[in-house]
């Protein structure tokens, strides 16, 4: 007996393997080699610049506030808030057949950008606040703080192109699971909205804890004495 072809597996962070899922082709197994990807997001200005805060003195750290337990609360109130509008309702739209009927995929995809700029908004924010912070604990956690700005200033440019490409994959996955679902009754529809808009917000869970991962990195330094 033949065996059923079986799609080959994506490695990779929890986020990737998602994205992967909503495309729903054939990946490649191999995963990415991080640090060649890296260098072609460097370039030589960029490199001069990460050179520069990883041999030279620190700069002296601005005035500004101590970090303390009312700023770790702070970075959790940031994150609730932003959890929060993750899990608020959407009205659900029922699917239009009609080509120039309104496009029923237009409401999670302006919900889900308007998640994307509030997040980008806060965690830059709050990456900044942190970084400030960090700097006026020690010269060596000023040269860290160095060190996170040049690879927010080279990074994060990148990281918005390519996150800006998921509410088109995700309009694809609606689509699709939509076109399964056409033939059914209102019920079974009603199910496939339920099950994408816990896939939207899968998404957004998993796009929250990207975004977090630098400020966790300056939050544990911080918290180190």
């Amino acid at each position: 007996m033949a065996k059923a072809s079986q799609r080959a597996p994506v490695l990779g962070p929890a986020f990737i393997r998602l994205l992967a899922r909503f495309k729903d082709d054939a990946t490649s197994p191999t995963a990415p080699d991080v640090s060649a990807r890296l260098a072609t997001w460097f370039d030589w200005n960029r490199a001069i610049t990460l050179s520069r805060a990883l041999d030279n003195p620190p700069a002296p750290a601005p005035d500004g506030a101590t970090f303390d337990q009312d700023h770790d609360a702070d970075c959790t109130r940031v994150r609730d808030r932003l959890l929060q509008a993750i899990h608020a309702e959407i009205a659900p739209v029922a699917p239009v057949v009609d080509a120039a009927a309104p496009d029923p995929y237009a409401p999670y995809r302006q919900h889900y950008q308007a998640q994307q700029r509030a997040m980008q908004t806060a965690t830059g924010n709050l990456r900044g606040r942190l970084r400030d912070m960090l700097a006026r604990q020690s010269p060596a956690k000023a040269r860290l703080a160095e060190v996170d700005a040049v690879m927010e200033a080279t990074l994060s440019p990148r990281e918005h192109t390519l996150l800006s490409h998921v509410p088109a994959l995700l309009g694809l996955h609606y689509q699709r699971l939509h076109d399964s679902a056409a033939s059914a009754d209102a019920q079974a529809s009603a199910t496939t909205t339920a099950l994408f808009l816990q896939d939207l917000r899968t998404a957004l869970l998993a796009e929250l804890e990207v975004r977090f991962h630098p400020i966790e990195g300056l939050l544990a330094a911080l918290r180190t004495r």
